[in-house]
């Protein structure tokens, strides 16, 4: 076992997934600006949806100050790729994006919560230590090894994406391939796509296709044998992605990870023709990098198999609730739709009027209030503020459809809002369970 996880192994592999990494991070900082994301989740917008308990985030949106903020991690990305000032580079852009992702949830993708993941993995990486400009100047002493962890906490991390997306897709709505062609037909206007999407067998077979692509890509990528076969396999599968879901840098980045499936030496040989030879140092022993990868790197993963499963420990059905889905993999599962009155009552004067939330929110975030239990709660505690010392209750008035079923609700009208509290970890009793 010691090993498995300490014997050197070549870092050709890391180092091209280092360039890549940045390449990519640095297209989706520019690209959000450039396409108008940054302007219509962070900039436009009155407030933002932030990660309950992280308030403090909204002061860093002034003007037009996320511009900047974004041009800094594309710029940091550009750093990351060439390998300068690497740990300031991914150590900064690491708590950038983690400001960047708490900040809003109107715009939640998993692959933003993978980013992080990533990024902060990579804080602990040997990822400049070749083909970079750090090695170049002299910042650091180049090295061809690094621990075979490296490799073995990547591939788990991406087990784990794949493993508990395959499993959130075990639901009626998936396998009798309601939510597949719903999506499919809302993501175009093409008459031709619209009548291929349409037929059953083609949606059917969207659907399982998703499930076993899931379930297999690891252990075919392991395979020697099949590895070619899911490597084409993956380019078919995220190209296909990309093209009909728009989910931005998502589905290059997955493919990125087949890296550390193959032969190091096929890599180098590949993307880094100038070195093809390189002598492994057995005696390799840093004590320093065991004791991250002993107290740090496995505690992570813990938590990590910990995060995907934790709706199960929570009263009511996840794709209603809410509770327990972020940070679990539940990606492109439902489309949920929704309509809801909040109302006050002015309790000294028995007073009773509706709210007008549309004047301050947009479109999408109008849409993510009338669906998701935490964001109608947070939105009564700024209402709340908003009448500074008025004694006032605040009602809602929710009920939600899930994959074009009927409307069911979604919140206690009785209960009142602006004293409830928000759980974390339990069912919250006002949100009502299906």
């Amino acid at each position: 076992m010691k090993t498995f996880f300490y014997k050197p192994t070549d870092i050709a592999p890391l180092i091209v997934f280092r360039i890549f990494f940045g390449f990519l991070i640095a297209c989706e900082s520019f690209g959000a600006i450039l396409t108008g994301w940054v302007y219509r989740n962070l900039v436009s917008p009155k407030i933002t949806f932030n990660f309950i308990g992280l308030d403090f985030l909204q002061s860093i949106r002034q003007g037009n100050t996320m511009y900047f903020y974004f041009a800094i991690m594309g710029i940091l990305g550009l750093f990351i790729m060439l390998g300068f000032k690497y740990k300031i580079a991914i150590s900064l852009y690491t708590l950038l994006w983690a400001g960047a992702y708490f900040m809003q949830k109107t715009a939640y993708n998993n692959h933003y919560y993978l980013l992080l993941i990533i990024s902060f993995l990579m804080v602990f990486f040997p990822a400049n230590k070749s083909h970079s400009l750090d090695v170049k100047y002299g910042f650091v002493k180049k090295e061809n090894t690094m621990p075979p962890w490296v490799v073995f906490t990547l591939i788990f991390q991406i087990t784990i994406v794949y493993f508990f997306a395959a499993l959130a897709k075990f639901y009626p709505d998936w396998l009798n391939g309601t939510f597949t062609k719903n999506l499919l037909v809302s993501s175009t206007t093409n008459l031709f796509f619209l009548k291929l999407f349409s037929q059953k067998w083609f949606y059917l077979f969207i659907a399982y296709a998703g499930i076993a692509f899931d379930l297999l890509i690891i252990p075919l990528l392991f395979c020697k044998k099949t590895r070619t076969f899911a490597l084409i396999a993956s380019l078919i599968f995220h190209i296909f992605n990309a093209i009909t879901l728009e989910i931005g840098i998502f589905p290059f980045f997955a493919l990125t990870f087949a890296l550390f499936f193959y032969d190091p030496l096929s890599i180098r040989k590949l993307f880094l023709r100038k070195s093809n030879l390189v002598k492994i140092d057995t005696s390799y022993n840093n004590l320093f990098n065991k004791k991250i990868f002993v107290f740090l790197i496995i505690p992570f993963l813990v938590v990590q198999l910990l995060l995907p499963i934790r709706h199960h420990f929570i009263k009511g059905d996840v794709l209603l609730t809410e509770e327990g889905h972020r940070l679990s993999w539940r990606m492109m599962l439902r489309q949920k739709k929704g309509y809801l009155t909040l109302s006050i009552v002015d309790n000294n004067t028995k007073k009773k009027w509706n709210y007008n939330f549309h004047e301050k929110l947009h479109s999408n975030q109008v849409e993510g209030l009338s669906t998701k239990p935490d964001f109608i709660w947070q939105f009564c505690q700024i209402i709340k503020k908003e009448f500074k010392n008025d004694n006032i209750s605040i009602y809602a008035n929710c009920s939600v459809s899930i994959n074009d079923k009927p409307y069911q609700p979604l919140i206690d009208p009785n209960e009142d809002l602006a004293k409830a509290n928000w759980n974390y970890f339990c069912h919250n009793n006002w949100i009502y369970l299906k």
